[in-house]
């Protein structure tokens, strides 16, 4: 089963965003890391750190079919990442991999959340964690507005 467009979509987005908001001294990886910390936090203030590492685990077990290196990634009980932050940037066909692969993962991840929580749920927690993002309910979980 492969990750839905519309949350690659997003999580694109949000990858974005937090490179943007980044410092250019910091590596590549870490934007995807950022990314999931602060899902993690957003989750982890309202569901409290058990229910964020199960859906965290879940979204890594469906990540990993579309993205073998994840499976030297594990989650913590507190649901942190550890081993994500070792991939070495590896540039295929001007495709950064580590980046492809942070992609699927937090597109699994707000695939899950929104499946489990809700579109206002999910999209509530985006805004918090991303108060300066301009998130429309229309067109942030199922993709482009159709007109």
């Amino acid at each position: 089963m492969n990750t839905p467009p519309e949350m690659r979509d997003l999580a694109r987005l949000l990858l974005a965003n937090e490179a943007s908001a980044g410092t250019t001294t910091e590596p590549v990886e870490s934007v995807a890391l950022r990314v999931y910390e602060k899902l993690r936090q957003s989750l982890t203030a309202i569901a409290g750190a058990a229910a964020f590492e199960s859906i965290a685990f879940r979204a890594l077990m469906q990540a990993q079919s579309e993205a073998p290196r994840l499976w030297a990634v594990q989650i913590t009980k507190d649901g942190t990442l550890q081993g994500f932050d070792e991939f070495e940037p590896q540039i295929d066909n001007d495709i950064d991999i580590a980046s492809e692969e942070g992609a699927i993962l937090i597109a699994r991840l707000l695939n899950l959340l929104y499946i489990f929580l809700g579109q206002a749920l999910t999209l509530s927690l985006l805004r918090t964690a991303w108060p300066d993002e301009a998130f429309d309910d229309r067109n942030s979980i199922h993709g482009r507005k159709r007109e």
